[in-house]
């Protein structure tokens, strides 16, 4: 895949490094040349360009990214204002970050609902939902042993967590089940995740849950595209 990364401080640096490393073609853009010329060697492609010249950014191949990260975070203005160009171009999919509350109202307001606070979310975390589209989340427990978030694969949908046998065929442990609903707030959809506590043998995989699992990343990508 192809993302764009706009802003090359520590996290948007992080990031496309680490995009870089599963296998995308990453276009880091920052106004500092420092910066530019640090990771040119480290990701597929660098541009030094001013992310708010909107005839600097339409130069770029907007159209065949997946998707338009906008990471910088020192320059509030710079971020809703580059945020606000790429609303207007055609770009597939705006993750914008978020420092303050006051910037997270802003790109609600712009309709943009994927965002990050990289307070939260490491670039790590990110990187790996970006690289598989199952994957909701994560969290890297050790050098081996990750903790996943991913949609139920279609192959076990009905299933028992004792006829999908997860455990034997996969080497990963189901730690539970999220259940997804959708409700209205300030008049938009917004989605609501309940865990259903601890899961046994008889837990029911139903469409649309969410797995928890906790394994090695290897097993757990097998699980994955095996499941399809």
């Amino acid at each position: 895949m192809k993302y764009i990364v706009m802003g090359l401080g520590n996290f948007g640096k992080s990031l496309a490094i680490r995009l870089t490393e599963l296998g995308h073609e990453v276009i880091g853009v920052d106004n500092h040349m420092a910066k530019v010329e640090q990771l040119k060697e480290k990701i597929t492609h660098t541009v030094c360009m001013d992310s708010t010249d909107i005839d600097a950014v339409s130069a770029l191949p907007l159209k065949d990214a997946h998707a338009v990260i906008v990471a910088i975070g020192e320059d509030e203005g710079a971020s809703l204002l580059t945020t606000a160009l790429l609303k207007q171009l055609p770009v597939k999919r705006i993750i914008g970050r978020i420092v303050s509350d006051l910037q997270r109202t802003v790109l609600e307001a712009m309709d943009i609902d994927e965002y990050i606070m990289p307070e939260e979310e490491s670039a790590d975390r990110l990187a790996m939902r970006l690289d598989n589209i199952d994957i909701v989340d994560s969290f890297k427990v050790s050098d081996r042993y990750s903790i996943i978030e991913t949609k139920v694969p279609n192959k076990y949908v009905g299933m028992t967590l004792k006829e999908a046998n997860l455990t034997n065929k996969y080497k990963v442990i189901v730690l539970t089940t999220i259940k997804s609903t959708e409700a209205l707030k300030n008049g938009k959809p917004k989605i609501n995740k309940e865990a259903t506590g601890i899961a046994h043998s008889d837990t029911v995989l139903e469409a649309n849950d969410i797995l928890v699992l906790f394994g090695e990343l290897k097993d757990i990508n097998r699980l994955i595209q095996k499941g399809d």
